[in-house]
């Protein structure tokens, strides 16, 4: 059986990497072969949840692979059908928004757009402090687009953020499985 290749984007929620990188993992334990990409914040910026140069280290770790980070590296993955599935993981609300009006700007929006232009699902894994306020809508345009999928989400603090959502990480697997047979997770909102 032919290895599947999981595009795995990253976007700067950083307070999400760890469960990001640990399911980024637990992925290429399970026998897909990943290929690493983050949006330019999320390659370059230190923060006080980590170092850039230690979180691309993990990743490239991980993978075995150079992190793409330029508009350039990713544009070449649709057309060379590079990936079964792109996942985006974090998936900031600028981001969500970005794709979600076309706008191609990072290499991130420019993998997903070179996947979505092959028929190629997109599995969106949203951390977000502004998902049921500024970006609501675009999730609600995404929800109704053709190959876009969205790994289940809940409010991580609806008290002191009622706006704010956050992607179970731990199910992007089961997520992966199902966006490959073109299938939504359900329920999407737990």
């Amino acid at each position: 059986m032919e290895k599947i290749t999981v595009g795995y984007a990253m976007t700067g929620s950083f307070c999400t990497f760890d469960k990001s990188i640990k399911e980024m993992s637990r992925l290429s334990s399970m026998g897909y072969d990943i290929l690493p990409l983050m949006s330019e914040n999320a390659y370059s910026t230190s923060t006080r949840f980590g170092k850039a140069r230690d979180i691309v280290s993990r990743v490239e770790d991980i993978t075995g692979k150079s992190v793409i980070h330029s508009i350039s590296g990713a544009e070449p993955i649709g057309p060379k059908r590079m990936c079964g599935v792109m996942v985006v993981a974090p998936c900031t609300g600028n981001t969500l928004s970005k794709i979600a009006l076309g706008v191609t700007d990072t290499p991130v929006t420019m993998a997903v757009k070179s996947q979505l232009r092959i028929g190629a699902p997109v599995l969106l894994c949203i951390a977000s402090n502004d998902a049921l306020g500024a970006s609501a809508e675009n999730i609600g345009k995404l929800l109704n687009r053709k190959n876009i999928y969205f790994v289940p989400v809940r409010q991580d603090d609806p008290e002191n953020k009622p706006n704010s959502l956050v992607a179970r990480f731990e199910l992007l697997p089961e997520c992966v499985s199902l966006a490959l047979d073109k299938k939504q997770y359900q329920p999407i909102f737990s």
